[in-house]
């Protein structure tokens, strides 16, 4: 698995980003978004349990990423058609903010390491990535258990900071001085 320091891998990947088929997708590549950092998060599969809680609650936190100039993206090996579907029967991922990856062929899973060698599917990884392209951060869960945006929240603003930060800080906090 790809991880801190290492540069995030190039990809091109259709987008689910809109209900309206006729502007419902478009091409995401790891050149989008330039200058701003990356919150990109992979869920194992549509159409499942927790997948959307994960997915809902960082559609909900999406206005405070976008404030510290972050974009989030979310992904898994779903296509753009069963992603629209989704989103389309699912009443909390209707107005999702942030583009839903179709990795059908694996490629940007295998690259990153994070494709569950059984299921074939995303494992619930999490990677912060600065505007240069280098992964700053990487959290993996197992399939059954989601993850916590507030806390990718806090790392994104921990890593900003350019600072060292201690267990639990928060925005705004002092920082450690050495």
């Amino acid at each position: 698995m790809l991880t801190v320091g290492e540069k995030f891998p190039a990809f091109s990947l259709t987008a689910t980003v809109d209900l309206d088929m006729h502007k419902a997708f478009q091409t995401v590549t790891n050149e989008s978004y330039a200058g701003k950092w990356k919150i990109y998060f992979f869920w194992p599969k549509d159409f499942t349990f927790v997948c959307p809680t994960e997915i809902e609650a960082f559609g909900a936190m999406n206005k405070q990423f976008a404030e510290r100039g972050a974009q989030v993206l979310g992904g898994s090996t779903d296509s753009e058609f069963v992603h629209h579907a989704w989103r389309t029967h699912h009443p909390g991922l209707k107005n999702l903010p942030f583009p839903m990856l179709a990795d059908v062929k694996h490629d940007l899973s295998k690259a990153l390491g994070i494709l569950h060698p059984e299921a074939g599917v995303c494992l619930r990884a999490t990677f912060i990535v600065d505007p240069e392209g280098v992964i700053r951060h990487v959290s993996v869960n197992d399939l059954s258990v989601g993850r916590n945006p507030e806390e990718i929240l806090r790392l994104l603003d921990g890593l900003q900071s350019g600072e060292l930060v201690p267990c639990n800080w928060h925005k705004g906090e002092a920082t450690l001085k050495v």
